[in-house]
Order: structure tokens, then C-alpha cells, then sequence
């Protein structure tokens, strides 16, 4: 899997559920909440003020 930014988070965490550790770090504390699971990677960082590239950068390095 490579992770865009329209990457689903949903799809993230069930191909790696350890990656749920950055969504928790930048505030995502609800991953089990339908519409975060279904929100893009760009649209998340967008909520919550964080650098898509950077996390996008991260969960690619962290997954392969």
C-alpha cells in the first residue's frame, strides 16, 4: 500500500492497524467513529492542522 492524500484513513488502519498511532498523536481520538475511518488523509490533516506531507511521509515510512 502507498498512502496519498486521498488515502482513506479507514483503509489505512485496516491494512495496518498500527499505524493508529499517528492519527492518535495528531488528535484523531476517535478512529472508530465512522466518518473519521472515512475521511482522506488530506482532509483529516485539514481538521486538525497538521502537515499532510509530513504524515503522509511517516505512515509510507512506517508501513513499508
Amino acid at each position: 500500500m502507498v498512502i496519498e492524500r486521498s488515502t482513506i484513513i479507514g483503509d489505512i488502519l485496516d491494512f495496518d492497524k498500527t499505524t493508529s498511532e499517528y492519527f492518535l498523536t495528531m488528535g484523531m481520538h476517535c478512529l472508530g467513529c465512522p466518518s473519521s475511518r472515512g475521511e482522506s488523509i488530506e482532509e483529516a490533516c485539514e481538521v486538525h492542522g497538521v502537515d499532510v506531507d509530513e504524515l503522509i511521509k511517516k505512515l509510507n515510512t512506517h508501513i513499508s
